[in-house]
């Protein structure tokens, strides 16, 4: 399932002429590795950036301090910025970013395990998702990497399947 959504993706983002750039947090770079696993993606692949740490997300993205003390790195606020940033530090069209809490452990009452933000940003404009999954940390990130990518299909106007 994940091989044919990446498939769909090079499809129109080839077809646009277009490149991809991801910013990552608690996926740690998967969906930049399913991307890549297939041949041909440095046509339509332009960077993954894994910003696991805040450090990483102000170095590398440019998500503002202020915005990461006052939301939290798991946040509406952040993960728009993530996707902001990776364009704004990249030559890609599209981004996708995620942070979220995969477990065991780091929840909080307003923020669970499973808590995951998502943040396409497209030549339109920037659209935000939050979702809430169950299962141990693999399930979690697996269900995050799968829910970026189909969703990702919409932002760049895809169909079919190649």
């Amino acid at each position: 399932m994940l091989e044919e959504l990446v498939g769909r993706i090079a499809l129109a983002l080839n077809g646009q002429g277009r490149m991809l750039a991801a910013a990552e947090s608690c996926t740690g770079g998967w969906v930049a590795k399913l991307l890549t696993d297939r041949a041909g993606s440095s046509d339509w692949f332009e960077r993954g950036f894994v910003t696991y740490s805040n450090d990483a997300k102000r170095e590398m993205l440019g998500v503002p301090a202020e915005t990461l003390t006052r939301f939290g790195a798991v946040s509406e606020a952040t993960v728009r910025a993530m996707a902001e940033g990776a364009l704004a530090h990249s030559r890609a069209h599209y981004a996708v970013a995620i942070s979220g809490i995969a477990g065991p452990t780091g929840g909080t009452p307003e923020k669970p395990v499973g808590t995951v933000w998502f943040a396409w940003a497209a030549p339109g404009g920037t659209t935000s998702r939050c979702l809430h999954y169950a299962g141990d940390r693999d399930a979690v990130r697996r269900q995050a990497v799968t829910t970026a990518l189909e969703e990702l299909l919409g932002v760049i106007g895809a169909t079919g399947s190649d």
